[in-house]
């Protein structure tokens, strides 16, 4: 057991420290988002004149914010879950459905991480459409972001998420030994009502 807590203490650590940081840049992406939502609303609604951009940036948006928030949620059991047939079993067994579920979790996100990656390196060849950085102001020419920014978001997402995982396979087979009692609980007080 002093092996898996030696092993679980920098995942911890890690996710500890960064998580936060996360969900930081997941409420600033989702409040960029609605603003330009709202821009979009007010061009097209108001001044009849439809902006090309906001929608693209929106969806950017998004998917940064989905990248940076599905691992807190995914940690602390925020994510839809049928656990009625775990509930019906007795615990030993529950715990080790628990743990292949995860097993098997993980192998989807290292697959999943796989082709984000192959994602992201085909992204530097194509530009979004309508999102330029504008630097004509500073003295340089403006050029179109690359769509391989926006695969970023859920490339580094899954390698989070495979993060997380793992942490949640070691603290699993922690707990099946009988050191569960031990373990840092997972739920603070900025998960409330993640359950």
């Amino acid at each position: 057991m002093g092996v898996l807590r030696g092993l679980l203490a920098p995942l911890q650590i890690f996710n500890d420290l960064t998580l936060p940081i996360g969900r930081g840049i997941a409420v600033a992406c989702i409040a960029l988002m609605v603003l330009c939502i709202l821009v979009q609303v007010f061009f097209r609604y108001v001044l009849n004149n439809a902006l090309p951009w906001p929608d693209e940036a929106a969806r950017f948006l998004m998917l940064w914010m989905t990248g940076m928030i599905a691992p807190s949620a995914y940690r602390v059991g925020g994510f839809v879950a049928i656990d009625m047939v775990e509930r019906a079993l007795p615990r030993a067994i529950a715990a080790f459905l628990s743990l292949f579920l995860l097993s098997v979790s993980l192998l989807v996100l290292i697959t999943a991480a796989q082709i984000g990656w192959k994602h992201v390196n085909s992204g530097w060849l194509f530009s979004s459409a309508t999102l330029w950085v504008p630097l004509d102001w500073v003295g340089g020419s403006s050029f179109k972001v690359k769509l391989a920014w926006m695969y970023m978001s859920l490339w580094i997402g899954f390698i989070w998420l495979t993060i997380v995982n793992v942490e949640l396979i070691l603290r699993s087979l922690i707990t099946m030994t009988g050191g569960g009692d031990r373990l840092k609980p997972l739920f603070a007080e900025e998960y409330a009502g993640a359950e």
